[in-house]
């Protein structure tokens, strides 16, 4: 190649690649901070964003569960409440049915009394019948279905058994108001429509107070997962921005470097014109 030429200039050519180069590596680092990610697309590294894009999914399908998870929080919440506005009730109908079981009381005052016995059954109905969430009531339900619960983004699933309330608990006591001496005595044993009645109530309570921590867990749990995919994440992909900046603003000088060359080694060829002047 002749050292001299005005067809070709060697020196331009070099120093303009290295400038072509230096923008490149300045436009990737520009790309890094104004996303705040190391990988942005798959142009920057294919296989890292591969992954990055099926952890993404992992996490959209955890929130998604645990979302639902909160839906039947809600659920329970208001079925446990239901639950023990009811025991509440039970333990005065109580109170009630024992002076009913009193052989001295007068006419008037049964009749007192079942009046009050029969306003308590009455609100174990309505508490029972209230325990709505969404439109989802698992305290009245007459089939006692099995519910089942998606605990995960995965598929796995979490069930408990809904419950017959209105059966089990409020038609043992809804003839409260008509019981003579002799009903409110046998109402009062362990096996008993009174005794029963709290029985089931509180298996159930404690039943669905156990599905309550359960549930209430799994969403503790996948908040968990959802900071470990977020951490593994932001470890695959994000950009270290200290370092960006300061490469940032070593490329800008090299850029003003290189221009400055380019601009140098397009002037060499003027030299030449000093070999004509006589």
């Amino acid at each position: 190649m002749p050292l001299n030429s005005v067809n070709t200039n060697a020196g331009a050519m070099v120093a303009l690649q290295s400038l072509n180069r230096t923008t490149d590596e300045l436009s990737a680092t520009q790309k890094r901070i104004s996303t705040g990610y190391r990988v942005a697309d798959a142009r920057d590294d294919g296989a890292a964003y591969a992954v990055a894009e099926r952890i993404r999914g992992d996490m959209a399908a955890t929130n998604s569960a645990n979302q639902q998870l909160g839906g039947v929080k809600g659920l329970l919440d208001v079925t446990n409440t239901a639950l023990q506005n009811v025991s509440t009730t039970l333990n005065k109908l109580k109170e009630i049915v024992v002076k009913l079981a009193d052989g001295t009381i007068t006419s008037e005052q049964r009749t007192q009394y079942q009046a009050q016995a029969k306003q308590l059954t009455n609100n174990v109905k309505a508490f029972i019948g209230d325990a709505s969430y969404n439109g989802l009531n698992i305290l009245d339900d007459t089939a006692a279905t099995a519910v089942k619960v998606i605990t995960s983004g995965t598929g796995t699933y979490y069930s408990f058994s809904s419950y017959s309330a209105l059966a089990q608990v409020y038609n043992a006591v809804s003839s409260a108001n008509t019981w003579d001496q002799v009903s409110a005595s046998a109402a009062l044993t362990a096996t008993g429509a009174v005794g029963t009645a709290i029985t089931n109530v509180l298996t159930q309570l404690n039943n669905f107070g156990s599905y309550s921590n359960y549930i209430d867990s799994q969403i503790t749990y996948n908040k968990a997962i959802l900071d470990a995919q977020e951490s593994g994440l932001g470890a695959l992909i994000d950009a270290d921005m200290a370092k960006e900046s300061a490469r940032l603003q070593a490329l800008q000088i090299r850029q003003q470097l290189g221009t400055q060359a380019l601009g140098i080694a397009n002037q060499a060829p003027q030299a030449l014109l000093s070999l004509f002047r006589g």
